[in-house]
């Protein structure tokens, strides 16, 4: 049975799915990173917190499928809101991944990845459709029993909205809501995170297939920074175990 590995961009996530595993897994030091390697949900899974950074994603990420033979990767984190139509507690099931710092001119246009002769990644049709059903599935019919009332009413997640469009990757945290304007001008996404493209390039070099869903968290403006960790843990580690337990049980 070929291993899922599973990706989370902050370790409280990681935390909520480890704590789902069957007795009987194992965590392995490598790197400076633990995976957890076990089943969940009836899936053999290696489960791992990416670290922040395309490169920190794209090292775990290689790791996965070398060492533990993922033959597909999920990947599950937070985003700022590129699209000013989202809001938080939103999700975006990635259709298409960017670089939006990857800048080789005059050599290469901007934003094409250097021999690889594109300029996004296309997420497995398959992967996205199954997560983007777990997605709207979770919302539906259990937001309202997993994410405790207070934290419903605080993040106003009364209606989250579930849709499918570009992510945009680099090594910036947005926090201007000038710079979130000129991102969006520029690329077609709909929220900007540091690591999914990172992880698609290396999943697209390797022939793995590879989904990813991104819980909005902020913004990306001035306010971005506001309640961040309590939506951490009282929402994005709700979702994150909601939504692939949908997918994968």
């Amino acid at each position: 049975m070929s291993v899922i590995g599973i990706m989370g961009a902050m370790t409280e996530e990681i935390s909520a799915l480890v704590e789902a595993m069957e007795p009987g897994g194992r965590s392995v030091r490598a790197g400076l990173r633990d995976y957890h390697v076990g089943r969940l949900w009836g899936h053999e899974v290696a489960v791992v917190f990416s670290r922040w950074g395309k490169v920190a994603a794209a090292t775990t990420a290689t790791h996965l499928i070398a060492e533990f033979g993922a033959g597909s990767i999920l990947f599950t984190g937070v985003a700022g809101a590129a699209n000013p139509g989202l809001r938080v507690g939103d999700i975006v099931v990635a259709g298409e991944v960017y670089q939006h710092d990857m800048d080789a001119r005059p050599i290469f246009p901007r934003h094409e990845i250097p021999l690889l002769g594109v300029t996004a990644i296309e997420t497995d049709s398959v992967l996205r459709e199954r997560l983007l059903a777990a997605a709207r599935s979770f919302v539906a019919e259990h937001l309202a029993n997993d994410v405790r009332p207070d934290a419903v009413l605080r993040f106003n997640l009364a209606r989250p909205a579930v849709v499918v469009g570009g992510v945009a990757s680099g090594d910036k945290f947005f926090a201007s809501s000038d710079d979130i304007v000129k991102l969006h001008a520029r690329l077609p996404v709909e929220c900007v995170e540091m690591e999914g493209a990172a992880v698609a390039q290396v999943c697209y070099e390797h022939g793995v297939p590879f989904a990813m869903a991104r819980t909005i968290s902020d913004t990306a403006d001035e306010t971005a920074h506001i309640d961040f960790m309590a939506f951490i843990k009282d929402v994005a580690s709700v979702y994150a175990r909601g939504i692939l337990r949908m997918m994968l049980a």
